[in-house]
């Protein structure tokens, strides 16, 4: 299995097999920042459908951040007690690093988003998209917090992820879309020649960018 170039390509060669979808009214993209943004802004732009951002936040494991213990999203949270067992997170750890990054999702939304009011996801067919999954937990926090609005079909697309964690996701999604399923997976950066973390202000220029196209639509 090659790599994607970057996010960009992965986010064209999704779009791909989500042709069913173009055209049609019912349809938003939205993407979990920061990396999933370019993969669903490409996206959008070939289904000729708005995006907009599903924010959500790993609640990592004081000390060992990079290891998530769960996740946040507006109104809802999805925890990983094994981790939490293993780890020995008491619970004021575990409400303390919930509060900050509930605060840092505020300044986000504020800085990514500006004034603009949150789309109505009710009967709608909501595409969920990240550059990629490891663990999950920030896209199982994202795909609860969608299906508590009522859309009339949850897609999660992602450019790879490792078949078991594609297994694991089947009950969360209506369809579960992924090119690249690799059985030997390490890290997501692994799968892309050019996985450069984004920064804010390019998220701000990409949100931009999706508002123009928006405007482009019939």
């Amino acid at each position: 299995m090659e790599p994607f170039q970057n996010r960009v390509v992965a986010g064209r060669q999704l779009a791909e097999l989500l042709s069913d979808y173009r055209g049609r009214d019912d349809v938003i993209v939205l993407a979990l920042p920061r990396g999933g943004v370019p993969v669903a802004l490409e996206v959008a732009r070939r289904l000729h459908a708005p995006m907009d951002l599903m924010l959500v936040r790993k609640l990592g494991v004081p000390g060992h951040e990079e290891l998530a213990m769960g996740a946040i999203a507006s109104g809802a949270r999805v925890l990983n007690e094994d981790v939490i067992l293993n780890c020995g997170i008491s619970e004021y750890d575990l409400e303390r690093e919930t509060r900050a990054e509930e605060a840092e999702l505020e300044r986000r939304a504020r800085r990514y988003r500006g004034d603009r009011p949150w789309p109505q996801l009710a009967n709608r067919c909501v595409i969920l998209v990240d550059d990629g999954i490891a663990t999950g937990a920030t896209m199982a926090v994202a795909a609860r917090a969608v299906r508590e609005q009522r859309p009339s079909e949850l897609v999660i697309a992602v450019p790879v992820a490792p078949p078991a964690t594609i297994e694991r996701f089947a009950p969360l999604a209506d369809r579960f879309v992924c090119p690249l399923k690799p059985m030997s997976f390490w890290a997501i950066g692994a799968w892309y020649r050019d996985f450069t973390q984004l920064s804010d202000e390019q998220v701000i220029a990409m949100m931009r960018e999706a508002d123009d196209l928006r405007g482009e639509q019939p």
